[in-house]
């Protein structure tokens, strides 16, 4: 599989474990007063955003991305549904690559 493929496939599942700790775990921990779940899920969390970005430098290496495009990854792996976005444009160029 090629690092393309991998990097849509981690931002998917940083997107996701990102929306985990926004809206199910922090509240769970600042609501209802129960901090395990953001130990768990931040600590995933985290692992992903380093592994998104290190896939993203990969990427960038291999493909020869303009800086900008390497930019937007990193933002992207900040907002909440950030990586789902990026992902149509990495789909579009994995499309090209066919």
């Amino acid at each position: 599989m090629n690092a393309l493929k991998w990097l849509r496939r981690i931002g998917f599942a940083e997107g996701i474990s990102l929306l985990l700790l926004l809206f199910i775990a922090m509240p769970l921990k600042y609501i209802w007063n129960q901090p395990g779940a953001v130990k768990v899920v931040g600590w995933a969390h985290g692992a992903l955003f380093i592994l998104f970005m290190l896939m993203a430098l990969r990427v960038y290496d291999q493909r020869g991305w303009p800086f900008k495009k390497l930019a937007a990854a990193f933002v992207a792996a900040f907002l909440p549904f950030g990586t789902f976005v990026f992902d149509k444009q990495l789909k579009k160029e994995e499309q090209m690559l066919l």
